[in-house]
């Protein structure tokens, strides 16, 4: 099942700009290696769950997998042939908001071979260019 909001402020969002790189969630903090995005854009909630299904079916039994990105904006549509006026749509699908160098996916006790086959799948999957990072030694 897609990931959603339980509740939220308002029902229908604003668009937006997405404008600048990522301060928030840009280093690798739970896992051993990271896939970030090098691209902004929207990654859909449906996107998220085939990523994770993706992986979770190449590191069951070897490893631990982090999702660090959630779908909390809401995207709107109207119906297809229907009139100008009456509105904004209903809400449609959920997105995360990704910019450049938002941390994606983590993965933990893997070697980096795995690490690389496991992310190349997932960015098969995703809407944003994306690259492979380490974690920076503390």
């Amino acid at each position: 099942m897609a990931l959603m909001p339980k509740r939220v402020k308002h029902r229908k969002s604003q668009r937006g700009r997405i404008k600048g790189n990522a301060t928030r969630g840009n280093r690798v903090v739970f896992g051993d290696y990271g896939l970030q995005s090098l691209d902004s854009g929207w990654v859909k909630a449906q996107t998220i769950e085939a990523g994770r299904i993706a992986a979770q079916q190449y590191v069951r039994g070897i490893g631990k997998l982090y999702i660090r990105i959630f779908p909390d904006k809401s995207v709107t549509s109207t119906p297809l042939e229907t009139r100008m006026g009456k509105g904004k749509g209903e809400p449609d699908f959920w997105v995360a908001v990704v910019k450049p160098g938002t941390i994606l996916y983590e993965l933990k006790d893997v070697t980096e071979e795995q690490a690389r086959v496991c992310f190349a799948r997932l960015a098969h999957k995703m809407p944003v260019k994306t690259r492979l990072v380490k974690r920076l030694p503390d």
